[in-house]
């Protein structure tokens, strides 16, 4: 897909899923291996913002970055 004004949106929620996934998944996989016994942790963070109404937060770590990829080659392809 072409990246326009009227298909914008779609982008940005594709990338934001992707990059929420890609981050759930890599977390998964440090808890797979910590039960295998191997200590492993590449992430930052947390990164958000915390006004006194609403709070969001998300570590980053390279599945976040694989997420965001994923997305934005999801977004081309459609």
């Amino acid at each position: 897909m072409k990246w326009t004004a009227k298909n914008r949106p779609v982008l940005y929620r594709l990338l934001f899923l992707g990059g929420l996934t890609g981050t759930l998944a890599w977390t998964l996989l440090e808890l797979l291996l910590l039960l295998a016994g191997i200590s492993f942790s590449l992430e930052a963070g947390p990164i958000g913002f915390d006004i006194h109404v609403i709070s969001f937060w998300i570590r980053f770590n390279p599945g976040t970055l694989a997420g965001i990829i994923g997305g934005y080659l999801l977004f081309k392809s459609l």
